[in-house]
């Protein structure tokens, strides 16, 4: 029995138009940086001044604490930019999916490399921001971001549920898989909905490959 579905937000659960990804090189351009598409694909899912930090990392050591907020403060307008001529929505499919695995008994958590005001912003913007959900994560609610666990963990703390074992969790990119698998999950789902594809998840220890997290209730026989 799965109590607990711990569900990533941008790219898998909510469709951004890959957003993100755009402003955090943008911003890392802007700060100096030469990011390339690899670099910042390495960095899919994880908390972005992590991923800010380590992009703007040189030979001569790692920026400053001003500088790398500076550029998260960039890639905050730039995102809140993009997403005011684009607004988010969810995936085709995902919210009768989360409505159903709530109905089903299953709490479901968001978590998220974003910090809280982008989050609220986020949600709010797809109207899941009035007891939609029974918890979120954000980046600055941990220590560290995925690979970490803690994410995951923290949803559990949130939810009450006790069992790691109980526990689901479901993103579209390898940071996701990899905090699932160090967290214990009894199932680690990569979807397909982002911008990581089957043969890059399938390359990192999972328990399924979906198409989406519309596919969630039927895998645990919910409908």
């Amino acid at each position: 029995m799965i109590e607990l579905a711990a569900l990533d937000i941008a790219g898998t659960t909510v469709d951004e138009r890959g957003a993100v990804y755009q402003a955090l090189e943008e911003s890392v351009r802007a700060a100096g940086g030469t990011p390339t598409p690899a670099d910042v694909g390495r960095w899919m899912g994880a908390d972005k001044r992590e991923a800010i930090t380590a992009m703007l990392t040189s030979p001569g050591g790692p920026p400053g604490y001003d500088a790398v907020e500076a550029a998260y403060a960039d890639f905050r307008a730039r995102l809140a930019a993009a997403y005011a001529a684009r607004p988010p929505a969810p995936l085709p499919g995902v919210a009768e999916a989360i409505a159903t695995l709530r109905a089903g008994g299953v709490k479901v958590a968001l978590t998220t490399g974003f910090d809280r005001e982008v989050t609220t912003a986020l949600l709010t913007a797809v109207g899941w921001d009035n007891g939609f959900l029974d918890a979120v994560v954000c980046a600055d609610d941990v220590t560290s971001g995925r690979p970490a666990p803690y994410l995951i963990f923290r949803a559990m703390e949130a939810t009450g549920v006790h069992d790691v074992g109980r526990v689901l969790t479901a993103g579209d990119t390898v940071r996701d898989l990899r905090a699932g698998t160090n967290a214990g999950a009894r199932i680690v789902a990569g979807v397909l909905t982002g911008g990581q594809d089957a043969a890059t998840l399938g390359a990192v220890r999972h328990t399924h490959l979906l198409p989406s997290v519309a596919s969630i209730p039927a895998l645990l026989s919910l409908r």
